[in-house]
């Protein structure tokens, strides 16, 4: 029976730690929060994630809580539809969007139930604690600290640990800026339910109803760019000017209830190595994701599947090893995803600040579109199902 500290009760640290207890170690699972009420959260379930929470045996939880099937996903140049995509695509199950909140919740309910589980919410971690060369603890903020063979550093893309632990994060491609808006439900009944990126007047964003119900609206800004200092009304009237006219009109009609903008800064990167003797990373703290195509949370799933396998299984002494072979078994999936991540990005910004290519695209896109379609497809296999070698084999019965 080993002791696990695990930093961090997002997906990836909460499903852990729930895996962990019930193969029979201690664990001790910190969160900094109180409650799950951060407003910016990835809502989307990829094919990749679901099967994780079914490998997990957590299939029953997820099927509990209130969600919706994305319809599909569309390109939009100039206001003029370039393709569209309806969901499953080539998968067996579309992809679903539940209220992260939620799921962390009922996760936090199963966890909470488990007798080798010991759950410190509102507690933060101020540093690691050593023996020797070994990490083998934290810090905590109030006093005090928790001690375990091996520390699970699931604190996000800011992770403290990281920092404490002195492992550089390589900056992978560009970071971004969203500005994030969101207009409440009721919304109309034939509003399209599928996720729209569009590219217009040298302004790119995004619009999907969130898992909430929510019309969720995102505008891009360039990293380190400022935020443009507009009232409610002149906001509305710029997100109009980006999206087709359904969009537009119901953002101008309900201006005055538009909420935002929230601004999320996105870094994207590696962590040089996600582990030390007694710590691994896993998650946002190991691989922080771009936005794009809604990795983070079907890759931080993923992490703790297969940390869950090495390290369930890893006697005290072997411990380290087994962390070993977690960073092994994820690094080339995070490694393909971050790369067409990447290559989707620079797609989209060269058609986005290129005034001439949105002026072709548009006028053309009845040849283009299936053209763009093609290319945008070839990239989605991935991101949607993962790397089949990247998560074990077999389910992991506890």
């Amino acid at each position: 029976m080993n002791r696990f500290v695990v930093v961090g009760a997002g997906p990836a640290g909460l499903t852990l730690a729930l895996q962990l207890a019930r193969a029979g170690h201690h664990v001790a699972l910190v969160e900094a929060s109180r409650q799950f009420s951060r407003q910016f959260r990835g809502d989307a379930l990829m094919p990749c994630g679901q099967e994780a929470i079914a490998r997990m045996g957590l299939s029953a939880l997820l099927e509990r809580l209130p969600q919706r099937p994305l319809e599909g996903w569309s390109v939009w140049v100039n206001k003029r539809q370039l393709f569209a995509v309806s969901e499953p695509m080539q998968s067996l199950q579309p992809c679903r969007l539940v209220q992260q909140r939620l799921l962390l919740e009922a996760l936090l309910e199963e966890a909470v139930q488990e007798p080798l589980l010991q759950w410190h919410p509102g507690v933060a971690v101020r540093g690691l604690r050593r023996r020797g060369e070994r990490i083998s603890g934290v810090e905590l903020a109030g006093g005090g600290c928790l001690e375990g063979d091996l520390v699970l550093g699931c604190d996000g893309r800011q992770s403290l640990l990281r920092r404490e632990a002195g492992i550089q994060l390589l900056e992978r491609g560009q970071g971004l800026e969203l500005l994030w808006f969101e207009l409440p439900d009721p919304l109309p009944a034939d509003l399209d339910g599928g996720f729209s990126t569009h590219l217009a007047g040298g302004a790119i964003g995004s619009a999907c109803v969130g898992a909430s119900g929510n019309l969720q609206l995102a505008w891009l800004l360039e990293r380190g760019e400022a935020t443009p200092q507009r009232s409610r009304e002149q906001w509305a009237q710029a997100l109009a000017g980006l999206l087709p006219p359904q969009l537009a009109n119901l953002v101008r009609q309900r201006c005055g209830e538009l909420q935002g903008p929230l601004k999320v800064s996105v870094q994207v990167g590696l962590a040089r190595s996600w582990r030390q003797p007694g710590l691994l990373l896993l998650g946002d703290a190991a691989h922080p994701m771009s936005p794009v195509r809604a990795q983070g949370i079907n890759l931080a799933l993923r992490d703790s599947l297969v940390a869950a396998h090495w390290l369930g299984r890893a006697k005290t002494d072997q411990l380290d090893a087994a962390a070993a072979a977690v960073e092994r078994q994820r690094l080339p999936e995070i490694r393909r995803m971050q790369a067409l991540q990447s290559a989707e990005a620079r797609q989209g910004h060269l058609i986005g600040h290129s005034p001439l290519l949105r002026a072709t695209l548009s006028r053309t896109a009845a040849i283009a579109g299936p053209l763009a379609k093609q290319v945008w497809m070839a990239r989605q296999g991935p991101m949607r199902e993962g790397l089949a070698e990247a998560i074990p084999s077999a389910r992991i019965t506890p």
